[in-house]
């Protein structure tokens, strides 16, 4: 199917800003990229570069005043994400060196600290995917999704301690208890059809079966499409912007998604 996502950001600042912008996705195993519009206003020069998770960036300095990003992106991609209960565990001498980076703790994700509370989770449940799935679901079930109430990133090791957050912080503590367990697991960055509040989302993967799968904690199933914008250890990796210097606003931000009619051949 296709889908069409758009990402609208306008700006206000009183001096020139430098910005790292991740908002391009690319084409992939799980998405076809087939037409893609960005647009800056005013004009500016960009350079960009791939960071260390393959991810495209942007880099550039915003002028003072007014400064806007459009961007619209044509994609065919599945209708729901993929599910394989019982799929295996993978031994970490047995993982591809691409996903090991992804078994340690990282700023968001304090692995290290939480080796009990993953155990108590997954008791019971067969080892690898159906693991990450009773993961997920303790994150859903005691931790209300609460769009617009994180303003500030905090850990996997925080959110647990809260009744309610954000898609960002609820991922953040999936991946936590994936990687006590031994499962690489990643932070996505990305859209969802159908999410409500419509916004950029956030969600994480693991790798059990011998490939990644989704999980998501703020959702009660696989449905509905999604495009992948960003991979990272978590959120410090997957910022869509990130901005140096404090002179600066964001006035507005809109997301949208939509399904369309395939491209004519």
């Amino acid at each position: 199917m296709w889908m069409r996502a758009t990402c609208s950001l306008d700006f206000n600042s009183l001096v020139a800003t430098p910005f790292i912008f991740m908002l391009r996705p690319r084409s992939g195993w799980q998405q076809w990229i087939g037409r893609e519009e960005y647009l800056l206003t005013p004009c500016v020069s960009v350079v960009e570069f791939t960071d260390s998770f393959g991810n495209l960036c942007q880099r550039l300095v915003a002028p003072a005043g007014h400064f806007a990003i459009r961007t619209s992106f044509d994609v065919q991609t599945a209708e729901a994400s993929d599910i394989a209960p019982g799929a295996h565990f993978v031994e970490v001498p047995d993982l591809p060196e691409e996903t090991l980076p992804f078994l340690l703790p990282s700023r968001f994700c304090e692995s290290d600290r939480c080796t009990q509370l993953a155990a108590s989770i997954v008791a019971g449940h067969l080892a690898g995917y159906d693991q990450c799935s009773a993961i997920a679901d303790y994150v859903r079930q005691t931790i209300e999704y609460t769009p617009g109430a994180g303003q500030l990133i905090v850990s996997a090791c925080e959110v647990n301690q809260r009744s309610q957050a954000v898609c960002r912080d609820m991922a953040h503590l999936g991946i936590a208890c994936c990687r006590a367990l031994s499962i690489p697991a990643r932070m996505v960055v990305g859209y969802l059809e159908n999410l409500q509040p419509m916004d950029m989302h956030a969600w994480f993967e693991a790798y059990v079966g011998g490939r990644w799968y989704t999980f998501d904690p703020t959702q009660s199933d696989m449905q509905g499409a999604r495009v992948i914008v960003a991979y990272g250890r978590d959120a410090a990796d997957v910022a869509i912007y990130t901005q140096f210097g404090d002179l600066i606003e964001l006035l507005q931000m809109t997301v949208t998604m939509e399904r369309i009619d395939p491209p004519a051949c």
